[in-house]
């Protein structure tokens, strides 16, 4: 890479959403409090920072939150990863509701930061917004005011991830799929789709 731009772009062709992860290697709590760091220096609507990380690394607690998480939208004969390929962490993002009841653009900025640094490290994420809010909040004992937005599941990717153009037609299908050797197609919009024309 010659330059930082380039670095950054690799790095975001790389932070892909996984889904199936080698159970067997284990993610400590350090390496999640790093990740957190992150979101530190990310900007923050009013600079409010209402954002708050639950971290779940111990396996009960690992085994309390799965059950409660909804895996891929489009893989409706799919309930998620076996047991052999299910996270081995999880960061589950909180609004903070002392501060308020809206974290504007916060929560995207952070789970990007999270995503990416993650990827940097060799990790992969997948960003899950289906699950059951009482759940989560009960069986982690989360204070009232704790309100869970997003859980983010982190581990070492045990699958392909394949990113394939679109065919810029307007019937073109965006739904991500596996094909017949289980690797993950993920089709996106060429740029030229991107850009309004003057």
């Amino acid at each position: 890479m010659d330059t930082a731009f380039d670095f950054l772009r690799n790095l975001l062709v790389q932070d892909r959403t996984f889904r199936r992860f080698d159970a067997s290697r284990k993610i400590d709590d350090t390496t999640l409090q790093q990740l957190v760091e992150l979101t530190r220096y990310c900007a923050s609507g009013r600079n409010l920072q209402p954002l708050k990380y639950r971290l779940v690394s111990d396996e009960h607690e690992l085994d309390l939150l799965f059950p409660t998480l909804k895996w891929a939208g489009y893989y409706s004969d799919w309930d998620g990863p076996e047991p052999a390929e299910r996270p081995t962490a999880y960061l589950v993002q909180c609004l903070d509701t002392r501060y308020g009841e809206n974290c504007l653009c916060d929560d995207g900025l952070q789970l990007q930061a999270i995503t990416l640094g993650a990827t940097a490290l060799g990790l992969r994420c997948c960003i899950i917004k289906s699950f059951n809010l009482k759940e989560v909040s009960q069986r982690l004992q989360l204070l009232e005011s704790m309100k869970p937005r997003y859980v983010v599941a982190i581990g070492y990717p045990a699958e392909e991830v394949v990113l394939e153009d679109m065919d810029g037609s307007e019937d073109a299908s965006f739904k991500y799929y596996r094909d017949d050797q289980s690797r993950h197609h993920v089709p996106k919009r060429p740029l030229e789709e991107l850009i309004i024309k003057r």
